[in-house]
C-alpha cells in the first residue's frame, strides 16, 4: 500500500523562519486563517473550525469574480504545535460527504530554529490527485503557505 501513495499524493515543504507554535496558531484560529488560507486574490471570509480530533470545519472559498465553494470537513488527528490531520470525506460527525476528495496533512517539525512546514494532500484516486494537480496545486498551496508564512511573522 505505501508503494500507493505517491500516485495519490500532493506535497509542499518550506523551512520558514517562524516558530511553529505561530504556524499551528494561524492553521487553528479563525481571524488568523480568514488572512491566509487562499491564495489572493481569492478570500476565505467564513471559517468555523473546532480544532480537536473529530472536530468539524467550515470554510467558504470566495473568487474574484464573486464565485463561492463551501468546504466541509473534520479533523482526523490534532497534535497541537505538530500535526493537524483533516478531511473532506466527512461533514460532521462522522457523516459521510458526497464525494470525498482529499486528506490534508499538516505538519511543524523544529528546525534548527526554524520550523520544517510540510502539507501533504492526499486523494482517493490517481485521476483525483491530477485533478487537484490542474487545478493549480502547487501555485496555490505555495501562494498561500507565503501568505501564512509572512503572517505568522507579525504575530
Amino acid at each position: 500500500m505505501a508503494n500507493e501513495t505517491p500516485a495519490h499524493e500532493l506535497s509542499l515543504t518550506r523551512l520558514i523562519d517562524v516558530p511553529r507554535e505561530k504556524l499551528y496558531r494561524c492553521w487553528t484560529e479563525p481571524e488568523l486563517i480568514k488572512q491566509w488560507f487562499t491564495p489572493r486574490p481569492w478570500l476565505t471570509p467564513v471559517v468555523e473550525v473546532d480544532v480537536r480530533t473529530g472536530g468539524k470545519s467550515y470554510m467558504l472559498f470566495r473568487g474574484p469574480d464573486g464565485e463561492e465553494f463551501p468546504n466541509r470537513g473534520v479533523y482526523l488527528d490534532v497534535v497541537p504545535n505538530d500535526r493537524l490531520v483533516f478531511t473532506d470525506a466527512y461533514t460532521e460527525a462522522w457523516v459521510p460527504s458526497a464525494k470525498p476528495f482529499m486528506t490534508g496533512i499538516i505538519s511543524f517539525a523544529d528546525e534548527g530554529g526554524r520550523t520544517r512546514y510540510t502539507a501533504v494532500a492526499r486523494h482517493w484516486t490517481e485521476e483525483d490527485r491530477a485533478q487537484h494537480e490542474k487545478m493549480g496545486f502547487h501555485d496555490g498551496w505555495g501562494k498561500a503557505t507565503d501568505q501564512l508564512a509572512a503572517l505568522a511573522r507579525t504575530i
